[in-house]
């Protein structure tokens, strides 16, 4: 299968102020704050929904295309993703805008000051799938993550005018969409994504049932935090895939993204969704490991170690064979 991944490209910085925010506070100045915080340290991660999702299923061999946009300042970024296995060729350069970037400050009582520039993610509504399913010869499916809202809304409607299957994946976007929007982006989608908060703020912010969210979408998949995921469909039994257990609780910033790119991955080799949710929920454990969303090694024995310990021989026999 040619799997595109539309979604943001980001570059997180994360700063450590070793006092307290509200040490440097004057509770009567407040409207004219001015501050500035000497840090100790600086940490760049390479970030952005779109990128964590491909960067995952590169590790696993699968050749995903990133769909999105980036600064002049994404050379570096682009050169990491195509070492790991990711066609970056339809990542849009805008000629005026940097990388979007999260720039954040947290003090020793973890409380942050942070700020998110949108950037060139805004000219991600520029890009028309066409050009990129022409580049390839074709798409069989296109996952529409969490981005510039225009863009999402834009990359639904042509795979609605193609027929190009599309998943769809709101993300941390969900938040700042309405109703209608939520209802445009999902309707007819092959695939449904989000956690069990999402999905309940899906159901609110629509005003369809569960069931009647099930019967305009071809699966719904949502993902249940440590419990692993559930898999519905009209008509079918219900899928449930547990999670491995964790040799350590790191960082659990992109594992939603993980699991997505294992479960993606194992649509592109064929397995059923029972395995691709395996895979996916596998994948998601390494990120959980490790601090950042990038920066997991995928070690292809002990990856399968694990997995045959937790789902049996006969599943990893079936991912054995596949796995890149």
């Amino acid at each position: 299968m040619r799997i595109a991944v539309t979604g943001s490209i980001a570059t997180d910085h994360l700063m450590t102020f070793p006092g307290r925010f509200a040490d440097q506070l004057v509770a009567d100045q407040l409207h004219t704050v001015s501050l500035s915080f000497l840090v100790d340290n600086l940490d760049v991660r390479r970030g952005g929904v779109g990128a964590n999702i491909c960067f995952g299923m590169g590790q696993l061999g699968t050749r995903p295309i990133l769909v999105g946009a980036a600064g002049s300042d994404f050379d570096e970024y682009r050169a990491w993703l195509d070492r790991h296995g990711v066609d970056t060729d339809s990542v849009r350069i805008s000629e005026v805008l940097h990388t979007a970037r999260f720039v954040c400050t947290t003090d020793a009582d973890h409380n942050q000051i942070g700020s998110f520039y949108t950037g060139a993610m805004s000219e991600a509504r520029l890009i028309e799938l066409k050009a990129v399913a022409d580049r390839v010869g074709g798409l069989d499916l296109v996952l529409i993550g969490a981005d510039d809202p225009e863009a999402m809304l834009r990359h639904t409607e042509e795979c609605r005018t193609r027929g190009i299957p599309f998943a769809a994946d709101f993300s941390q976007q969900i938040a700042r969409m309405n109703g209608d929007e939520i209802r445009t982006l999902l309707d007819g989608a092959t695939y449904l994504f989000s956690n069990e908060y999402e999905k309940g703020l899906i159901e609110s912010k629509t005003g369809w049932s569960d069931e009647e969210i099930l019967g305009r979408v071809g699966h719904r998949v949502t993902t249940l935090g440590a419990r692993g995921v559930r898999i519905e469909r009209t008509g079918e039994p219900t899928i449930e895939v547990g999670c491995p257990d964790e040799e350590a609780k790191v960082d659990p910033t992109g594992v939603g993204d993980a699991f997505r790119a294992g479960f993606l991955s194992g649509l592109s080799w064929g397995v059923g969704h029972e395995r691709a949710a395996q895979v996916g929920c596998m994948l998601a454990t390494l990120v959980i490991e490790t601090l950042g969303t990038q920066e997991y090694t995928l070690r292809r024995a002990h990856f399968m170690e694990r997995f045959t310990k937790t789902y049996g021989e006969d599943a990893a026999a079936e991912v054995r064979a596949r796995l890149g």
